[in-house]
């Protein structure tokens, strides 16, 4: 179950006015779980831990998918979710953050975007997704670099108690049984960055400052471009993978 702690900390964040800076990246976050899901056309689609509904409202903007489900631990999400009035919302509920109250396979796709970091038993909650979806797709930061264990309070101050690579999502969405289709490794775009440092962090806005932002995202674009998917996982902040649904079960020895 859902620690107290954990559920009382969410309910508190969605009463932020942290809105504008929640939309930027979730429309990041939508189109690269629309570029992974191109070679399927899902009609029922379920957001595990909506948050406020952010992703659902780019989703749904584009017409991807015909019902879109929702299931969100705070309270506070949900009602957000709700305001949104999005023409696609089916139903959203909120849930214990592992118990999803729907029979088996009755999604064409589950998503759990920037979620999975923040999940105290990822195992049972992906089980669960395994269970009643045909396809799965997760994304998830990538934080994880040298001496991140340095940066303790940094990350928990985000709620971010799991890290991860690609290659440890690959790792573990396999040993779960589910077949990886396609993955996207992206880079957080600059008006993204530029809007944390200059907004949300308040640093003094300058062209040296915002030339730099650019410079350095389209340097990692290009190295990535020619090294290959090994350097771009290396210099990504984000890992977007689509998997199929396995009835297979987890198998040690």
């Amino acid at each position: 179950m859902l620690s107290e702690d954990v559920k009382s900390a969410y309910n508190e964040f969605y009463k932020s006015s942290d809105e504008a800076w929640r939309m930027l990246g979730a429309k990041a976050k939508a189109r690269n779980i629309m570029d992974v899901c191109k070679s399927i056309a899902p009609e029922r689609i379920l957001e595990v831990g909506a948050g406020d509904g952010s992703i659902l409202h780019f989703l749904d903007g584009a017409n991807f998918g015909k019902a879109i489900y929702a299931l969100e631990i705070a309270d506070t999400g949900v009602e957000r979710i709700k305001n949104r009035k999005l023409k696609s919302l089916h139903s959203v509920q909120s849930f214990d953050g592992y118990t999803i109250p729907y029979p088996d396979s009755y999604f064409d796709l589950v998503i759990l975007a920037h979620v999975l970091e923040h999940v105290e038993h990822e195992r049972i909650l992906i089980r669960e997704l395994n269970r009643v979806a045909k396809h799965v797709v997760v994304e998830v930061p990538l934080d994880y670099r040298f001496g991140v264990d340095k940066r303790m309070k940094h990350f928990l101050n985000y709620g971010h108690i799991n890290m991860y690579t690609p290659t440890l999502i690959r790792f573990l969405l396999q040993g779960e049984g589910l077949e990886i289709i396609a993955d996207k490794t992206s880079l957080t775009p600059p008006d993204t960055i530029k809007f944390n440092e200059f907004e949300n962090k308040k640093n003094k806005k300058t062209i040296t400052r915002v030339l730099k932002i650019e410079l350095e995202y389209r340097l990692k674009k290009l190295f990535g471009s020619i090294l290959g998917k090994k350097k771009q996982e290396q210099f990504g902040n984000a890992y977007t993978v689509l998997a199929k649904n396995s009835s297979q079960n987890l198998q040690i020895f």
